[in-house]
């Protein structure tokens, strides 16, 4: 049976198992609804699939779903939770998978490692999002102006680790430091100990051998925050 045909007939397989009173359907219909809506944004086709809960509780009035992990896209399997009002105010939890249909960017040629990405570099591609590695990276945008760590084979899609911003500093580059506050800049010449990308944090050493952390802000140039 193909996964295509498997994934169109669980929802059906699942609906003996799954409540079946008012107050349940009204339930299984707001998560359906959130996680809908919170699946839109990826792409033009989303699917949704529940699962039975673990255990049966009373019926929930007026369900507030929610996310438990709120830092990864709402996509594949993953945990909701539902809160209730009424007297029974225990939060249920319920397995789903979401499947979204969307566009993606791949590399469009093989890549060298260190590398500065451009759209030239960067195709188009529809598909199942949710079967894309968990850390890729789904628009041009996040890509763009990124430097490749390593060499990048043609036609695959990239992720959060094989990029990074372009380092400004070289390690054991003279830099200078900036400190500041309100009406008042200071600026000090010091030495990387570190390379790194604009807004990455690096350490410097002083002429008088102190050691201090700054963030890159530009060619050269950090920033001592408070």
């Amino acid at each position: 049976m193909s996964r295509l045909l498997r994934r169109c007939l669980l929802p059906l397989l699942l609906l003996a198992a799954l409540p079946t009173s008012a107050e349940d359907t009204a339930m299984l219909d707001a998560v359906r609804a959130f996680l809908t809506a919170e699946a839109a944004p990826l792409g033009d086709e989303v699917s949704v699939t529940l699962y039975p809960p673990a255990a049966h509780f009373p019926a929930c009035q007026q369900p507030t779903p929610f996310l438990r992990d709120t830092s990864r896209a709402p996509l594949g399997r993953l945990s909701v939770g539902v809160r209730c009002s009424g007297e029974d105010r225990r939060t249920r939890y319920l397995q789903a998978e979401v499947s979204v249909i969307g566009r993606y960017p791949v590399t469009a040629h093989a890549i060298e490692a260190g590398t500065r990405l451009t759209r030239d570099d960067l195709e188009e591609r529809r598909g199942e999002l949710d079967r894309l590695p968990r850390r890729a990276l789904r628009t041009v945008e996040a890509i763009v102006g990124q430097e490749a760590r390593r060499s990048l084979a043609a036609g695959r899609a990239i992720q959060s680790h094989q990029v990074r911003a372009p380092r400004l500093v070289e390690r054991g580059a003279s830099v200078i430091l900036e400190a500041g506050g309100q009406g008042f800049r200071v600026t000090r010449r010091a030495e990387a100990l570190g390379a790194g990308g604009r807004g990455e944090r690096i350490r410097v050493r002083l002429d008088d051998r102190r050691i201090l952390e700054g963030r890159v802000i530009g060619r050269n140039r950090l920033a001592v925050d408070d």
